[in-house]
């Protein structure tokens, strides 16, 4: 029995059929083409890849890469020229003050692992040397935080090896980037953001001084550096006032350490230092007394703490104390910052146990 042979109508139906299929899906695909062209250019119109925004993100995870990448490096100067035969990558073992004569490009990671001396060290660099260093544009800013995400040891969990940075408060682009490392039994994370945000904080502060040393002693300024990164004196000064007169001292050179204390002394060879890791002489410039020469006024006096920018011909207030017969300063005793707003008089306590060096 023969078989039913399709028409040739038919067969001229189910080939029209698959043409018209196929020149369907062709549109179609035709037609998402142009579509993910048109989105792609919107997106790029309404700013997304924003050159500026760009720069941003690529200083983040090229600031971090170079942090992360290796020992690091110092090369100082000698009469203002590079000495590239003393450059070294042990910069963590440079003394502070010397870090600031000269190039640095602060590295945390030795033979592929973290380095925590390196991290350490982090508190003797400055703001802008870090900048500086991870090749950033002048006008960009960074914040960098190191810690513990996790831990076989639940109390290391959370606990900060190093948080320090400019303000990004009054920033308009930020980005971060992050990597994290594992530190025998511990998870680090290590982010760097970089901003363009306010320049470096102006966050030193007087904590405590003695305008009244017993025994012939030196009269002495405390200071503290609230931020993780060091912060250099250039544009720093103090101005006293009493029954003599004002006077003020400007400091063109001299660092403190990320979240450290220093003690001007009107004797640094005589002057109790206590946990303060460095010590400057205001003894030899006459601002600070010693024995009997008087600096700082027992009776009436005022003490100012000021902050100027290069272009600026005077400088801010950053902490203000006053003193007079009424606020019952003894020989021996000590006017102690409280933590409150720090040119406010309620914010310094008598204390009659001098404490240099100590917080």
């Amino acid at each position: 029995m023969q078989g039913i042979q399709p028409s040739n109508k038919t067969r001229h139906r189910d080939e029209d059929a698959v043409v018209a299929v196929v020149e369907f899906l062709s549109a179609f695909t035709l037609f998402l083409m142009i579509l993910t062209a048109f989105m792609s250019l919107a997106q790029l119109e309404l700013g997304s890849n924003d050159p500026y925004t760009d720069l941003v993100d690529r200083s983040a995870v090229d600031g971090l890469d170079r942090l992360t990448n290796g020992k690091g490096w110092f090369v100082p100067y000698v009469d203002g020229v590079r000495d590239q035969s003393n450059a070294t990558e042990d910069w963590h073992q440079v003394p502070v003050t010397k870090l600031y004569d000269g190039v640095l490009q602060p590295g945390i990671i030795n033979n592929g692992l973290l380095d925590l001396d390196r991290i350490d060290a982090l508190s003797n660099v400055s703001i802008e040397a870090m900048t500086s260093g991870l090749g950033l544009a002048h006008d960009l800013q960074v914040r960098l935080l190191i810690q513990v995400e996790s831990s076989s040891d639940s109390s290391n969990v959370g606990k900060v090896l190093f948080d320090g940075g400019s303000d990004r408060s009054t920033a308009s682009t930020s980005s971060v980037a992050s990597r994290t490392f594992i530190s025998g039994n511990d998870v680090i994370s290590v982010s760097l953001e970089v901003h363009d945000g306010g320049d470096s904080p102006k966050i030193l502060r007087i904590t405590e001084f003695s305008p009244r040393p017993a025994n012939g002693g030196p009269e002495w300024i405390e200071m503290q550096n609230q931020n993780g990164f060091a912060i250099s004196l250039k544009g720093w000064s103090f101005e006293r006032s009493g029954t003599s007169g004002t006077v003020d001292y400007l400091y063109k050179d001299g660092v403190i350490p990320g979240g450290q204390l220093a003690l001007f002394s009107g004797d640094p060879s005589t002057q109790e230092v206590g946990n303060a890791s460095v010590v400057y002489d205001l003894g030899n410039t006459g601002f600070l007394g010693v024995g009997s020469v008087n600096g700082l006024d027992d009776n009436n006096g005022r003490l100012r703490l000021l902050f100027a920018e290069e272009d600026e011909g005077a400088g801010s207030q950053v902490c203000k104390v006053e003193w007079s017969a009424t606020s019952g300063i003894m020989l021996d005793n000590t006017l102690v910052w409280n933590g409150g707003p720090p040119s406010k008089s309620t914010s310094w306590n008598v204390s009659n146990t001098p404490s240099p060096g100590e917080v």
